[in-house]
């Protein structure tokens, strides 16, 4: 639903509804046939009065459905031929509210004293009485039912919503439960391991301050200790989304590249097409998918070139990542976390991502994200 699109409180359009239908009451009443007596101006009262009292009818559904019933026996018996549309308005809310056993109660009392007000007026005999009492119901029926379809209506739309944002929830659920991985990561892991790497280091350099060989033993712990801080740190960075790391997108994917070509490998950035605002979920999947195909490639691919192609289309984002590496079409190269963590992001968002050999030697990953979905 559009934020900006117009909103009636619920208070106001309780008292649009009532009177409106004491505004239609009034002129039924006054342009229909009446007995014409000096209870014309009760009557007049009774059809605004039964009217108005509708804007109470969510706070004091009961008292409201016996005020409508009372009006309309009321101008009935005053000789207003007029629906007891009022009432069967106040029938719908008191059956909303939960009252049902009052609700049929008060029926059953306003449809027995209707036929005795018509007899009241004095405009008709026993037989007229009771088709007038029907008379006026039936139109009231007709109300209810446009009620009642007008309710199922709403409520099939507010279904429809909730289908729609179903998987938006889903996702969002994904992003809390990532947050809190990320938590008790950075709880369990980062002291324990801060712990081996200085350990380490202050052994190694210990050691050769003595002029003692090093252990191998003790420099592969020191270099496990090294790489598992940084795993550690770009796992964190990658799984948490708070206002302290804030999200990653598009216009990070620069620094992504340039911070590749300081580890030594010569990265380059093309941009195609129109460049246009994309949904934050797209901008934060292409970022990842740049993100860990660099990092493999700085890791495994035994690369010197890597390009990066990002192609702005009018209803997806195209991302192509490729470097000369060692990898070949005849090998089948073992998917990784990294690489099923990105086909899991793109595919929730509904898009594919193909990641291979290249035919002319190393490794390509493409990706390509529809933004109608993910908006």
């Amino acid at each position: 639903m559009s934020k900006g699109r117009f909103r009636v409180g619920t208070g106001v359009r309780d008292w649009l509804i009532a009177v409106g239908v004491a505004a239609a009451l009034l002129v039924t009443g006054v342009s229909g046939q009446h007995s014409g007596t000096g209870l014309d101006l009760l009557g007049y009262v009774l059809l605004v009065s039964g009217g108005l009292v509708l804007a109470a009818g969510r706070r004091a559904p009961v008292p409201v459905l016996a005020g409508t019933g009372f009006c309309a026996v009321g101008y009935q018996a005053a000789g207003f031929d007029v629906a007891a549309v009022a009432y069967l308005f106040a029938v719908y809310a008191a059956m909303r509210a939960g009252h049902r056993v009052i609700t049929v109660v008060v029926s059953v009392a306003v449809l027995a004293a209707l036929p005795l007000a018509a007899l009241v007026s004095g405009l008709h005999d026993t037989g007229q009485a009771f088709a007038q009492a029907r008379g006026a119901l039936e139109i009231a029926w007709l109300i209810a039912a446009g009620a009642a379809g007008e309710a199922l209506r709403q409520a099939e739309r507010r279904a429809d919503e909730a289908e729609r944002t179903r998987e938006e929830t889903a996702l969002h659920r994904a992003d809390e439960e990532r947050l809190h991985i990320a938590r008790e990561l950075h709880d369990s892991l980062t002291h324990q391991i801060s712990v081996i790497k200085v350990q380490a280091e202050a052994a190694v350099h210990v050691a050769r301050k003595r002029g003692e060989e090093v252990p191998e033993a003790l420099l592969a712990i020191r270099e496990a200790g090294r790489e598992a801080s940084r795993e550690l740190r770009a796992t964190l960075e990658a799984l948490r989304d708070d206002d302290k790391f804030p999200p990653r997108g598009l216009d990070h994917v620069p620094e992504l590249v340039e911070r590749a070509g300081r580890s030594g490998l010569e990265a380059t950035l093309t941009i195609g097409g129109q460049r246009h605002d994309v949904p934050a979920a797209v901008g934060r999947t292409a970022y990842r998918v740049v993100q860990e195909s660099l990092t493999n490639i700085a890791r495994h691919a035994d690369a010197g070139t890597a390009s990066v192609h990002i192609d702005y289309q009018p209803d997806a984002l195209a991302i192509r990542i490729d470097d000369d590496g060692r990898a070949t079409p005849d090998g089948v190269p073992e998917p990784g976390i990294g690489l099923l963590g990105m086909r899991e992001r793109v595919t929730a968002l509904g898009g594919r991502l193909r990641a291979e050999p290249r035919s002319e030697g190393g490794f390509t990953v493409q990706a390509e994200l529809p933004l109608e979905r993910a908006s």
